[in-house]
């Protein structure tokens, strides 16, 4: 990713060197990383707002209207799948890693693949290991 703004759920405090959420929706807050000519300028953390079930909207426009073109997630439901891709925002996986710093680098550097439709979970995620 040369330009743009990621976007990684995040357990706590969030920020790069935090620590990933398992599933986007009930992270506690979200970390941005603002990135222009491949590298990192800016880091800044948005907390998540409250959402019951079936609510997956809620965090899909929150981030559309912070301008975030990809989010890197560890699980995510075909529901706000579906809605970040109807808001142009492009959905990364990677549930192997629970630091937020590699993943965003890697992502950077285009080594993390697009969520496939068989990595979509039923909802409810747990952390990553």
């Amino acid at each position: 990713m040369e330009n743009g703004r990621i976007a990684v759920p995040s357990n706590g405090q969030g920020g790069l060197d935090g620590n990933r959420a398992g599933h986007f929706g009930h992270c506690d807050v979200f970390t941005f990383v603002d990135v222009e000519n491949g590298e990192i300028k800016n880091i800044s953390t948005l907390q998540n707002q409250e959402h019951a079930q079936g609510g997956c909207m809620i965090p899909v426009n929150l981030l559309a209207e912070h301008k975030v073109n990809a989010l890197i997630v560890g699980g995510i439901g075909m529901r706000p799948l579906m809605g970040f891709k109807q808001v142009g925002i492009d959905v990364y996986y990677d549930a192997e890693r629970a630091d937020i710093r590699p993943v965003v680098e890697d992502l950077i550097a285009d080594k993390l693949q697009i969520i496939a439709n068989d990595q979509v979970c039923g909802g409810g995620g747990t952390n990553p290991a």
